[in-house]
């Protein structure tokens, strides 16, 4: 009786431990915490606008669609300012003020130098909260929110201003640098031989 418990386990462990061990290397990754998650979604954003705000022509920064929008130059310190004030309604500060253009950079290599700083400093904000503190209610003028609301406006913002300078790119006859990336992406895919 022994001796066939003996072999029944062995059997069950040479049978069964080989499938736990395949479910273990199968199983996904924990998942990041939801602070890695929106720091991610928020890294993505800006590097999207500050490859933007590199490679668009100096020459065209003051280009308007109409005559009654912002600029390209004024659509990035736009975008600057709000990370400026999101950040620092993040931590603590009272919101509103008015946007300050007229002390606003002038030059590409400033706007862009400001573009990076606003998106560094907001990025550090979100990574300091952790899940813990981006959980935490902030006060606004006409409602509380969380940190995560906060941020999640924040890049819902540099989203829909990337968005609009797509336009000013298209507008111009140039090609976004996403999908110049992209393009570049799919052509390597297509040149490599089939498997």
């Amino acid at each position: 009786m022994r001796r066939s418990l003996s072999l029944v386990t062995f059997l069950f462990v040479l049978v069964v431990s080989p499938l736990v061990v395949a479910a273990q290397q199968t199983a996904p990754a924990a998942a990041a915490s939801a602070a890695a998650d929106l720091l991610a979604a928020w890294n993505r954003e800006a590097k999207k606008l500050i490859d933007m705000a590199e490679d668009f022509p100096e020459d065209k920064y003051n280009y308007k669609p109409t005559p009654e929008v912002r600029s390209f130059a004024e659509q990035l310190q736009h975008v600057a300012e709000a990370n400026v004030r999101f950040a620092g309604l993040a931590r603590g500060q009272a919101a509103g003020g008015a946007e300050h253009h007229e002390a606003a950079p002038k030059t590409k290599a400033e706007i862009v130098a400001m573009l990076k700083k606003s998106f560094e400093d907001a990025a550090a904000a979100i990574q300091s909260a952790g899940d813990a503190g981006l959980a935490q209610p902030i006060k606004l003028p006409t409602r509380t929110i969380t940190g995560y609301g906060l941020w999640t406006s924040a890049t819902i913002n540099a989203a829909e201003h990337y968005g609009n300078l797509v336009v000013y790119y298209r507008l111009n006859g140039l090609v976004p640098p996403t999908t110049r990336a992209a393009q570049e992406r799919q052509r390597q895919q297509q040149q490599q031989p089939p498997r």
